[in-house]
């Protein structure tokens, strides 16, 4: 086999099933070679979309999501998906080409050093060189797929296309045989330690973040909350770790001034904060040490260096381990009922308008989807409110970017996932800015013939840029435009495109949404005062 069979044999190993990109003539052996690997190619028309519907393609079936994009423009093209796998932990293989370091000393034609451009937002960046594809294809899955999970660059030279000269056994290379994490050491100060903090803690509380996701960790954060009453905050990306109708469960925040008002209060009355899997990256500056740090129990997938708060017992491991081997509160906890109160506090706080409005659009959304519904959510103002109103039964089903907060996620993000499990129904949520960003894989839906939900609040404006201008006490600029026909546009592209104006009218046209053999786009206009002091 040559280098490019050997590297999709190697994926196909970790079970890859389904790439996606645009093509060009340095690639063209690693498309074919997929092919004939089992990996189904879907044509995108951009590499950044490319890479969030790989990105999705992970979600639906937890094996590495595969960009495809050819040397020069178009990897370049998807330095924003990439550099939001890298803050977002999304294990994604960027496959490109490259010229020999022979031909580059006088050859410049789109010629751009990949590993340099990509060195601050990928895990490694990799490239083949004589005889090492099963080796490198192997390295790449094992770096994606460690803790914590990432992108990483794969350079094929066009110099070892050519199976004649390629001097490797022809083998496909095995997944890699990852190492398990460690657990706390029985008897260990550490251990001890942190046992004791929870074991005489009054007022414990859990923050879980992605890590908790990553170590199945649910199991474990379920039964300190059920059988210990033990309240538990997620951020946004660990939303449904616990149910979130749970009466333990406090919700999803971080990005939320409203909701830090009953928060925040509530993690500094805290005697012992167990920190399950937490990355503060998701979180505003506002959570800088929200907690004493000597009340502190963190229990990390993976090292950090952050500074944002401090703790009296740090731990890197397995989360849901970890969690088992701590132990449990020695008696009632929160005597005075603080985080049943705080429960009732963010109700009220996000209760449901009973006029039409981004509320009442994001509740109506929700109680009409389907059993086992995927959601998808761009970067906005209406992702922080839907996140908050939003309750989640099961983790990894309200699908965003969270820390990188990239616009232009949702469609594309939506398009991976039901590209990989087409019988899941899938809804986007993005804003009228993002749509029209991203109108354009709105042909790879028609061409995909998927019936796929989009739903577009429409507010002619840059809503949450707008509101940090108000709140600076600045003009009103260059975040406003006229809008887009959001409905023609779908059917220009072959699909349904319709205009929401009530509850009534939405409940309808999601009813018949689901059974078509194209996708769906609702847009719904609604005021943008609606969003001042609604989170």
């Amino acid at each position: 086999m040559n280098a490019a069979q050997i590297i999709a044999n190697g994926l196909a190993g970790a079970g890859c099933r389904h790439a996606f990109g645009m093509p060009g003539g340095e690639v063209l052996a690693l498309l074919d070679a997929l092919r004939v690997a089992g990996i189904e190619f879907t044509l995108v028309k951009h590499e950044n979309a490319g890479g969030y519907m790989a990105e999705g393609s992970w979600h639906a079936t937890r094996a590495p999501g595969i960009l495809l994009a050819t040397i020069g423009p178009g990897v370049s093209n998807a330095v924003n998906t990439v550099a939001n796998a890298y803050q977002e932990q999304v294990p994604l293989i960027v496959l490109t080409g490259c010229i020999s370091h022979a031909m580059a000393q006088q050859f410049t034609h789109q010629v751009i050093d990949h590993a340099a451009l990509f060195s601050s937002v990928t895990k490694a960046t990799l490239r083949v060189e004589q005889g090492t594809a099963a080796l490198t294809v192997d390295k790449a899955l094992s770096i994606a797929l460690s803790d914590p999970p990432g992108p990483v660059l794969l350079e094929l030279p066009d110099e070892y296309l050519d199976a004649a000269h390629w001097q490797e056994p022809d083998r496909a290379p095995a997944a890699p045989n990852l190492a398990e994490a460690g657990i706390w050491a029985e008897g260990s100060e550490t251990l001890q330690q942190a046992r004791d903090m929870l074991q005489n803690a009054k007022k414990p509380i859990i923050l879980a973040g992605l890590g908790a996701i990553h170590h199945a960790a649910g199991p474990a954060i379920l039964d300190l909350a059920e059988k210990h009453q033990v309240p538990v905050i997620t951020t946004y990306k660990a939303k449904g770790i616990l149910p979130e109708d749970h009466p333990m469960a406090l919700g999803g925040h971080g990005l939320s001034p409203l909701s830090d008002k009953t928060i925040l209060p509530l993690l500094a009355k805290s005697d012992c904060v167990i920190l399950a899997g937490y990355d503060p990256i998701e979180m505003r500056s506002g959570w800088i040490n929200s907690w004493q740090p000597d009340n502190a129990i963190e229990i990390m997938h993976a090292a950090n260096d952050h500074g944002m708060h401090g703790a009296a017992v740090r731990f890197v491991g397995d989360v849901a381990q970890a969690l088992t081997a701590l132990g449990a509160p020695d008696g009632p906890v929160w005597p005075d009922g603080e985080p049943a109160d705080a429960k009732d506090e963010l109700e009220n706080a996000f209760a449901i308008p009973t006029h039409w409005g981004p509320h009442q659009l994001f509740a109506t959304l929700k109680s009409a989807l389907p059993d086992k519904t995927i959601t998808t959510v761009d970067t906005g103002a209406h992702r922080i409110l839907l996140n908050q109103i939003w309750h989640c039964e099961r983790p990894n089903t309200l699908l965003q970017s969270a820390a990188f907060c990239s616009m232009g996620v949702a469609v594309p993000l939506a398009i991976g996932y039901k590209r990989a499990a087409p019988d899941v129904p899938v809804v986007a949520v993005v804003g009228d800015a993002g749509f029209d960003m991203v109108a354009g894989d709105l042909s790879t839906l028609r061409d995909l013939q998927l019936p796929l939900v989009i739903v577009v609040p429409i507010d002619n404006s840059l809503a949450l840029i707008e509101k940090k201008q108000t709140a600076m006490q600045l003009n009103t600029y260059g975040v406003q435009f006229a809008g887009t026909d959001i409905p023609a546009i779908a059917r220009a592209y072959g699909g349904i495109g319709e205009v929401i104006h009530s509850k009534g009218e939405l409940l309808s046209a999601l009813a018949d949404a689901w059974d078509r053999n194209t996708f769906t786009v609702l847009a719904c206009p609604i005021d943008k005062s609606a969003y001042n002091g609604a989170f």
